[in-house]
């Protein structure tokens, strides 16, 4: 649709006509798309964070396409913005606004103001409320303002535990002071950052037994006759659980006590606080059970940690397990029991199981002999012409692929320090062992054919054709699985404790899954071709001696399916009593695996073992020759020296 330009304004239509072309420029287009968010396009090749965010390599133009626009805190060193005096900066995505202090307002009424111009702060008279539901929310807004501001920096994350451990203690007491004046004895409230529950009993007994309070999913039960009543007789009691403020303090705070790394560990529930007024002696102890809803499922390999937010002069606070205990949990949620009020939450880790020394010195035995094994194997199927062919062929390569899996597992399977390291190895892994089980299909697939092709003449053909396809498929299908898996989930590679794939949502059936249709497909090989060769045994006399050498291949990929196949399955039997012989039987195995190998198709090989003689006499035919050139040397040597003398 073409643009009418009036007679009266040229210029005018001339600017919209130059407007309209530049937002059709491609180029402008091209150079939007490639900027990052919170960025704008400069003059069509670069682009520049937009006002409140800063690049993360510090240039104010780039051109990068993974250049990240970040959030500029300017309530911190260096920016620091000033809101005067009884006021606090509050970061928010892109700016900040300013927020009187608790005791403080805006005559206004608002809540928030932009700069230090325009700062009104007011002391707030509460005479007959000191600790109304206006002060408690002025509190929760200080508290909720902090759920914006970046803790990386040491410096930045000292002042923010600080600023929450106070602003922690203000709220309770708030709550505390809102339940004594309110002529209510219970009062449940919520708003846009938390909701609490309290509870004001007369004249605490045995009757009351526990006190429980709810608030957003959790709960909290205190006996009554271990806490005490003010001169009144009065208990107040408030339970607050708070929406967000997980994402404050959250696991980078978890103490590291004990031995125990807060590596892999997360916040897994709602932080909630329990107080009781009058406040108890620091020698009573109160027993508190409190019971937590999970943000998200517990996981099998993980174990939760009832921990409590614990003031410290130097860090500013931190979370601790001292005083408080598991009590029970499921996927949904955890009971702790805590001996003391405080602030509370769940945090999950991996399980921390202890390794079994015994197991680790079989496996690392076990593989360095069995790549021993494997290389000698590797050897002999280059060097034996004797038994040269396709057989061999995928003997050679089923062999490599082992003998780099093992050589992986040994090396790399504990380097979980760098994280991308890992998930490279973790991935190789997975690529190795599914290439060893691929060889193995392939080698059923061949035994299967040749046992079929028995009655033919010539059946080389079918051996011709299948070193064709074996190594597209013997190296092609495992890297599809593996390229697939990585593209869908590549950040389940790897773990926190060793480089293999994780079991999280069945992604372990990305190496299961093959390998078990492997297996199946494989033992119904085996089971035709052991029907084929009962049906024909009787009437092929004169090919009995290839028969019976078919039989021997058959009896030796059965062995080799058995052992390399079954033994996977012992990993997945490590359950219930029988999981410690389980563990113990799948270490010895399949860290043997490469010795079995070498046994089965060298040493118990005929064409093999005479090989082997003939290079044994070979060798030892050298060693006499070098040694009588030797020895003739030095009679030659003294025969001159003797002469000489004469």
């Amino acid at each position: 649709m073409g643009i009418r330009c009036p007679l009266l304004l040229p210029s005018l239509c001339v600017l919209v006509l130059l407007e309209t072309a530049a937002a059709q420029n491609p180029k402008d287009s091209q150079c939007r798309r490639r900027c990052p968010q919170n960025a704008t396009c400069i003059n069509g090749t670069r682009c520049a964070c937009d006002d409140g965010f800063a690049s993360t390599s510090g240039e104010k133009y780039f051109s990068d396409p993974l250049e990240i626009c970040d959030d500029v805190n300017e309530c911190v060193p260096p920016v620091s913005i000033s809101c005067g005096p009884h006021a606090d900066c509050c970061n928010t995505e892109g700016s900040y606004h300013c927020i009187c202090l608790p005791g403080y307002a805006l005559p206004s009424g608002e809540k928030t103001f932009p700069n230090a111009t325009m700062n009104d702060c007011q002391e707030v008279s509460l005479p007959q409320n000191p600790g109304g539901s206006s002060k408690l929310e002025n509190i929760s807004i200080h508290l909720e303002a902090l759920i914006t501001i970046n803790e990386s920096s040491p410096a930045e994350k000292k002042r923010v535990g600080t600023k929450v451990t106070k602003l922690l203690q203000e709220l309770e007491q708030a709550a505390l002071e809102d339940a004594l004046s309110s002529p209510k004895t219970q009062v449940a409230q919520n708003n846009s950052f938390l909701a609490f529950e309290t509870l004001v009993i007369s004249n605490c007994s045995l009757e009351n037994g526990n006190i429980r309070l709810e608030a957003q999913n959790n709960s909290v039960e205190i006996s009554c006759m271990d806490i005490h009543s003010d001169t009144q007789g009065r208990t107040a009691v408030a339970f607050l659980s708070y929406f967000s403020l997980g994402t404050v303090i959250n696991a980078s705070f978890f103490e590291e006590s004990q031995g125990k790394k807060s590596y892999g560990v997360y916040l897994n529930s709602q932080v909630v606080s329990t107080a009781v007024r009058p406040q108890q002696s620091n020698s009573s102890k109160v027993s508190v059970l409190l019971s937590f809803k999970h943000i998200q499922k517990k996981k099998a390999e993980e174990t939760p940690l009832c921990v409590y937010w614990k003031a410290l002069k130097e860090e500013g606070g931190s979370w601790s397990e001292d005083g408080c205990k598991l009590h029970n949990f499921s996927e949904t949620h955890t009971r702790c029991n805590c001996n003391h009020t405080s602030t509370f939450a769940v945090l999950m880790a991996l399980n921390s199981q202890a390794e079994d020394s015994v197991l680790t010195v079989i496996t690392y035995v076990g593989l360095s002999l069995s790549l021993l094994c494997l290389f000698l194997a590797a050897l002999t199927f280059l060097l034996c012409r004797a038994i040269q062919g396709t057989s061999t062929s995928l003997h050679l390569q089923l062999s490599l692929c082992l003998f780099l899996a093992d050589l992986i597992f040994l090396t790399g399977i504990k380097q979980t320090k760098n994280q991308r390291l890992c998930s490279i190895i973790a991935g190789l892994l997975h690529y190795f062992y599914l290439a060893s089980f691929t060889w193995m299909l392939l080698e059923g697939l061949h035994l299967f054919l040749t046992a079929r092709n028995l009655m033919v003449v010539n059946y080389t053909r079918v051996s011709q054709s299948m070193k064709k396809v074996m190594y597209p498929l013997g190296y092609g299908i495992p890297a599809v699985i593996v390229a697939i898996s990585a593209l869908s989930r590549a950040h389940l590679y790897g773990s926190p404790s060793h480089c293999w794939i994780q079991t999280n949502k069945g992604f372990l059936w990305a190496f299961l899954g093959p390998v078990c249709t492997i297996f199946s497909v494989n033992f119904i090989f085996i089971l035709l071709v052991l029907w084929i060769l009962h049906s024909k045994l009787s009437s092929l006399n004169s090919e009995v001696s290839t028969i019976q050498d078919t039989r021997m291949l058959t009896f030796k990929a059965l062995a080799q399916l058995c052992i390399l196949g079954c033994t996977w399955c012992l990993g997945v039997l490590q359950i219930g009593p029988a999981a410690g012989i389980m563990a113990y039987l799948f270490t010895i195995i399949n860290s043997l695996q490469g010795v079995f190998i070498f046994l089965v198709y060298c040493l118990l090989n005929h064409q093999v073992q005479q090989q082997y003689k003939k290079w044994f006499m070979t060798i030892k035919q050298t060693q006499s020759g070098s040694e009588s050139l030797m020895l003739s040397s030095k009679v030659a040597s003294g025969s001159t020296q003797t002469h000489t003398e004469n």
